[in-house]
């Protein structure tokens, strides 16, 4: 009898099994998925306030028995007065090692440890933020850590004294990889030496720096009236609530305005700019532009035009030429930002032999061309376009990002409506938008060409291809600079 029903099974099993292959495409591509579908998180519905009229996005996710809040303020190394250069990113690394209340930094430590919590701080640019990760049955308790360390931050002078130290360590690396020099200068030539985004930190700046301008700068940004709350994970809402009005909701109102984001009006001057760096054998380069804020009027255009010339895949036309075809780069790219607050720039960058840095950027130049003068294929618009639409969602993959990126919205001052509207803005680019964007944008006379490396092997240029550095227009040096003073080195 037995036999008999295993026997019954496994003919079942075989006729299952040819049923299902029978729905197999014998290819891949003839593989059929459904529909992707998305909606973007109503940020209304996620939103409240605190009596004192703090906003917070709040969503729940019992997944596991966890609770993240997090703080953003506004403002940042904007607002770093001169002399006190490095401020922000100082006082964002000693803030929540430095001890809090009545607490050293090593008590602090030992607590936030025996609670098995995560408490992070980080000053930025234009904000900054500090957030606790905890097991929710121990939320209370760790918020009173939390509400010292954002209201009575001790930055122990140990403590403080190490961060100073870190950072000044990191500035002695400043001309040992030709990236950082890269990025330092291409800063300046984009934006103009005055520029809040160029004054960089020295030593004497660093040095001037004390435990008390890091209070300071803490307790004028941690106010009612500049902040917006993310929390996710293990709560009831109305429970938060309390606990929140009774914390965050408590403290001192902002005592002014906080100043307005300076904004660029530095004009570039086109040119080759070189800078000298000859103990290495690769140059690297970067050609471009100043950039466009968020909402332009020929963002999206923009953006999947940059994509179709730059981007980060290998259907790129810079990747395929430029790395697969020509071999001269292991990478080459094209990025095209869109910020909230201040203009982005438009970047192509590569690093290459010396010999072959002149022969990439030629072969950049009329890709870029190309991109002007010439439509896009519907294969290459097609593909670009669903790299954003179906990665979208990646944004919203969990409470955290979702929450996170409504807060941020609000401290920057962009639209949620604007993530509702992304993928039909990007779907309703077209071949004309892109060529007529990138004619009218992006026009190779108005950019700039640095070039950081051994420029003696680089002016040479290759001896089977005829471009040179000097193809691309008047070459001009620009110094290296102290790493402690930022300060030229005479040659």
């Amino acid at each position: 009898m037995r036999r008999a029903t295993s026997l019954i099974v496994f003919f079942a099993l075989i006729a299952t099994s040819a049923a299902f292959a029978a729905d197999i495409p014998d290819r891949p591509e003839k593989l059929e998925y459904p529909e992707l579908t998305f909606d973007v998180p109503d940020a209304d519905a996620l939103r409240f306030e605190l009596e004192d009229g703090t906003p917070v996005y709040a969503k729940q996710d019992k997944q596991f028995p966890l609770i993240n809040i997090t703080v953003y303020f506004r403002g940042g190394n904007y607002l770093v007065p001169p002399g006190k250069e490095g401020l922000a990113g100082i006082t964002g690394a000693a803030w929540r090692s430095g001890g809090a209340g009545e607490r050293t930094a090593q008590e602090l430590d030992e607590e936030l440890d025996f609670l098995a919590a995560n408490l992070g701080t980080n000053i930025g640019e234009v904000s900054g933020s500090a957030s606790l990760n905890v097991l929710s049955k121990d939320l209370e308790e760790a918020m009173a850590i939390f509400m010292d360390v954002l209201t009575e931050p001790r930055f122990q002078q140990d403590r403080f004294d190490k961060a100073k130290e870190n950072r000044l360590q990191a500035m002695k690396q400043r001309n040992d990889d030709t990236a950082d020099i890269e990025a330092r200068e291409w800063n300046r030539l984009i934006f103009g030496d005055g520029y809040w985004q160029n004054r960089l930190a020295t030593k004497a700046s660093v040095d001037a720096i004390t435990a008390s301008d890091s209070k300071e700068f803490v307790k004028s940004l941690v106010r009612s009236g500049n902040l917006v709350v993310a929390v996710a994970g293990d709560f009831e809402t109305a429970e938060l609530e309390v606990l929140l009005n009774k914390t965050i909701g408590s403290l001192e109102p902002l005592a002014e305005p906080l100043p307005a984001i300076p904004q660029p009006d530095h004009t570039p001057e086109p040119g080759v700019y070189v800078i000298n760096k000859p103990d290495v054998n690769q140059g690297r380069v970067s050609i471009g532009r100043p950039g466009f804020r968020l909402g332009y009027v020929d963002q999206f255009p923009l953006v999947v035009g940059n994509d179709i010339l730059g981007g980060y895949g290998f259907t790129a036309r810079m990747m395929k030429r430029i790395r697969s075809d020509e071999g001269l780069a292991y990478s080459a790219y094209a990025s095209l930002g869109v910020p909230v607050t201040i203009p982005g720039e438009f970047r192509a960058f590569y690093q290459s032999k010396s010999s072959t840095c002149a022969y990439a950027a030629e072969i950049f130049f009329r890709l870029l061309d190309d991109m002007r003068t010439t439509a896009a294929t519907e294969e290459e618009i097609r593909t670009t376009k669903a790299s954003f639409i179906d990665t979208f969602p990646n944004q919203f993959a969990s409470a955290a990002q979702v929450v996170g990126l409504y807060a941020v919205d609000e401290i920057l001052g962009r639209e949620h409506e604007y993530w509702v509207e992304y993928r039909d803005n990007v779907a309703a680019v077209n071949a004309e938008e892109i060529q007529k964007a990138m004619k009218k944008n992006l026009d190779p006379e108005t950019m700039i060409m640095l070039v950081v490396g051994n420029i003696e092997e680089i002016m040479k240029g290759h001896p089977e291809h005829d471009a040179k550095l000097t193809d691309f227009g008047e070459i001009k040096h620009l110094p290296l600079r102290d790493p402690m003073t930022l300060e030229p080195i005479d040659d």
